[in-house]
């Protein structure tokens, strides 16, 4: 592979909350070293911390510079792939993280925008899957645990960067539901190949134009 491929750098978070596994974690591995749309893809895995979570992400952005980012993220309880298309500043944590810290109604980030938008082509993303037959939806929420804790310190820091970035939530694997009656899931096999579609579209797609302006203040 030619060094100068453009990366498509892919995150997810280890397990928390008690649970074994992350199917973040999962996707991301399973993605790791692919060509798609002519970038490789790097895939990653950042501490379910609060004070670990933003400087391992940095991090990964300075030494591969990038030119997307799609941060994945564990959502116990959602049916289907949920395409986040905006992130709060705002920690305000229902459980510890895994280093036994919850911050409640603290900001992100000071001095900077309330939100910001997802820069990825979130529509077009969610035809590809619904044509798919995945199951898949938009969500005007990623929460206020360290999921968009990420996502609003991945929008801050590609501000003024030439690369896009954005946040997907993924259900429970099965393994997860059976411990979680009535808990909807998915085979990690399903969501690596709807992942890899949401890649494929963001990479050969433009940003929505009503939300590549990115912030929010």
């Amino acid at each position: 592979m030619n060094r100068r491929t453009p990366i498509a750098l892919v995150t997810g978070f280890e397990p928390f909350g008690g649970e074994g596994v992350n199917p973040s974690q999962q996707i991301a591995q399973a993605l790791h070293g692919e060509t798609l749309a002519g970038h490789r893809v790097v895939g990653a895995t950042l501490p379910t911390q609060f004070d670990a979570a933003p400087p391992a992400l940095e991090s990964l952005i300075a030494r591969h510079r990038p030119a997307l980012v799609l941060a994945l993220g564990q959502a116990g309880g959602r049916h289907g792939i949920s395409l986040e298309r905006i992130a709060i500043n705002l920690i305000d944590a229902r459980i510890p993280d895994n280093a036994g810290v919850q911050p409640v109604d603290v900001r992100i980030v000071d001095n900077a925008p309330n939100a910001y938008f997802s820069t990825l082509p979130v529509k077009a993303m969610l035809a590809r899957l619904r044509d798919a037959g995945v199951p898949a939806a938009l969500s005007q929420t990623a929460g206020t645990f360290v999921c968009n804790q990420v996502f609003f310190a991945l929008m801050h820091a590609l501000r003024r960067r030439r690369a896009r970035g954005g946040f997907i939530h993924v259900p429970y694997l099965p393994e997860q539901a059976a411990h979680h009656a009535g808990t909807s899931c998915m085979p990690l096999e399903a969501m690596v190949v709807a992942v890899r579609r949401c890649l494929e579209t963001a990479l050969t797609a433009a940003a929505d134009a009503h939300y590549a302006a990115g912030s929010l203040d």
